[in-house]
């Protein structure tokens, strides 16, 4: 992972206005109130035993944490916050705001910040829809306080 890159990725959302509308961008997808980046993608998992998803599955996470690491310098350490809950809301039908209806589903937990400046939340979780397709470091910007 190339950490450089990914702060100054997490810096370009942090400074995009949010669209009006929802939409696929360069680097993941936008709405109204929020971008996600797609910050790193791995492989899928459609054939072996399960032991590189499973390396993969920490890899992903150990970046996770060193990039949150490097994030913690400039705001401090961050929350942890489970999305457990959110997904069972979702599912029972409850409004959740985006992004974190949609993050949900696939992220399990985010690793968040609140920047004093702008006062937009930074987070960081790692992505998987199903056991064969990839894992995804994800960089979330939002206007949107967590549920």
């Amino acid at each position: 992972m190339d950490i450089a890159k990914c702060l100054t990725l997490i810096d370009l959302l942090c400074a995009r206005e949010f669209p009006s509308a929802y939409g696929r961008t360069e680097h993941g997808e936008s709405g109204p109130g929020y971008h996600i980046a797609a910050l790193q993608t791995s492989v899928e998992f459609w054939e072996g035993d399960g032991s590189e998803r499973e390396e993969t599955e920490a890899q992903y996470e150990a970046d996770r944490d060193g990039l949150a690491e490097r994030l913690g310098e400039r705001w401090g350490p961050p929350q942890h916050i489970s999305l457990y809950s959110t997904f069972d809301r979702t599912m029972a039908g409850e409004d959740i705001a985006e992004p974190w209806a949609g993050l949900s589903g696939h992220v399990p937990d985010v690793h968040l910040w609140r920047v004093p400046e702008t006062g937009r939340w930074i987070a960081l979780g790692v992505s998987q829809w199903d056991k064969e397709l990839p894992f995804q470091l994800l960089g979330i910007v939002t206007e949107t306080d967590p549920p």
